[in-house]
């Protein structure tokens, strides 16, 4: 009994290490095959073997790019006027509020005239006065006439002529010895009396004529206060601030509004000297401000400064910009852009095929089947395309897919423009299914390793 239990256990013991054996032969078999067979089901649902990859891949592309120049600056009014009260008094009428669009000469604010209405008649009986002293004529207030016609130098002429001729007579009798001397001396002394009231006479007109302009002059000046009184607008815009209220007196000089023209404004800007030579006047600027942003706004160059700016390297420009419908507001930030010329053929690629890198961008070229990173200057943007200034050809072949999983030397597994996974594999098979993909690669595998 002893004997035959030792054999059943001996008979056991072998059968468990058949078992075992056959188990790791199988696994080792499953291992190999499915390994082959992952290669032949190329692009299943299983995982890519290490360092191959599906990508897509594409051509660089000739396209056409505008050459322009980027602007911003600010929008702002070409006239704006600080309108104040060139005379005193109290503020009897205020005609505008914030916002409000004037015209060139209407009525702002109006002031108390009564005190410059006084002036105005005192200066006009002044000026009456004066006129009426040389003989003016009311009815032909200008026209002065001349020394000789007035009625003070016409006296003083006829007393000098009497005086001559009654000096002449003397004479004559005295000569005769019919007149003492004593009588010829005071027809001497008389003819001088007579000359030099004639001369003063005449000065005394000068004198009125000077005193006439200075009074005309002081009426005119009074007219204008008593005008002033009523502040009126220097030219067409929308106020953009009020600084007086009824009742209140202000003083000569004070301001009380500020006027700011709408139509058209100024987008005045700072461009680079290295575009100096490409900004010309009548150039079209297009840009857009943030309180529009779906709307594009266009205006022409009209002002470039000759100097350019020592500490920020720039030149100012101003471009007119037509405001018909108030949409655009003095003070306004604004972005745009100006057409500089357009080149053809250049080389550009998908934005999807580049990877950027610490300001560094790139392409992965694709040349049988294998990965090469290819360092890329990039200039401006087009769409959905990006142009390449340095760094290709134009006949590469790229990816576009994948980036973050490629390097130099990776292979990949399709450079057709299309997913790899859905390209045929090396017989002609599409690997189309995760399952069909694992179970062909299962197949091939134990086929080989029944084989061997």
């Amino acid at each position: 009994m002893a004997h035959r239990s030792l054999r059943h256990i001996g008979i056991i013991l072998l059968l468990g290490f058949i078992v075992f054996g056959c188990s790791q032969n199988g696994q080792q078999g499953a291992a190999s095959g499915g390994g082959r067979g992952g290669r032949g089901g190329r692009g299943g649902g299983n995982p890519v073997p290490t360092g191959t990859v599906s990508v897509e891949t594409t051509k660089p592309q000739r396209i056409s790019v505008d050459r322009t120049v980027d602007l911003s600056g600010t929008l702002i009014s070409p006239d704006q006027a600080h309108v104040s009260s060139e005379v005193a008094g109290k503020v009897m009428d205020v005609l505008i509020e914030i916002g409000q669009e004037v015209n060139t000469g209407q009525a702002l604010v109006t002031l108390d005239t009564t005190e410059l209405n006084l002036a105005l008649e005192r200066a006009e009986s002044a000026l009456r006065q004066t006129e009426a002293q040389l003989g003016i004529n009311s009815a032909e207030p200008g026209r002065v006439p001349g020394d000789e016609d007035i009625a003070a130098v016409r006296t003083a002429a006829a007393n000098r002529d009497d005086a001559r001729a009654q000096l002449a007579r003397a004479q004559e009798l005295l000569s005769k010895g019919l007149m003492s001397k004593a009588d010829m001396d005071t027809a001497q002394t008389r003819v001088k009396v007579t000359e030099a009231a004639y001369q003063s006479a005449r000065e005394n007109v000068a004198s009125l004529k000077a005193s006439l302009q200075d009074r005309r002059a002081a009426w005119d000046l009074a007219k204008k206060k008593l005008a002033d009184a009523t502040v009126r607008a220097p030219l067409a815009g929308a106020i953009s601030e009020r600084t007086v209220q009824r009742g209140e007196y202000i003083r000569e000089n004070t301001q009380i509004a500020t006027i700011v023209r709408m139509n058209p404004l100024k987008f005045r800007t700072a461009v680079q000297e290295k575009y100096a030579n490409m900004i010309h006047q009548n150039q079209t600027v297009r840009f857009s401000v943030e309180a529009f942003p779906s709307d594009t706004f266009a205006g022409k160059i009209a002002f470039i400064s000759p100097a350019v700016d020592q500490a920020s390297r720039t030149f100012a420009a101003e471009v007119l910009v037509e405001n018909p419908s108030r949409k655009l507001k003095p003070g306004f930030f604004a972005q745009g852009h100006v057409n500089i010329g357009r080149d053809q053929g250049v080389i550009a690629v998908p934005e999807e095929t580049i990877s950027s890198l610490a300001g560094v961008s790139s392409v992965f070229v694709v040349k049988d089947n294998i990965v090469r990173q290819q360092t890329i200057e990039v200039g401006q943007k087009a769409d959905k395309l990006v142009e390449v200034l340095s760094g290709l050809k134009g006949d590469e072949i790229i990816a576009a897919s994948n980036l973050n999983q490629l390097v130099t030397g990776v292979k990949i597994a399709g450079n057709s423009g299309e997913e790899a996974g859905s390209a045929p594999d090396e017989r002609g098979t599409p690997s189309n299914g995760g399952a069909a993909g694992g179970r062909g690669g299962r197949g091939r595998g134990g086929q080989r390793g029944g084989g061997e």
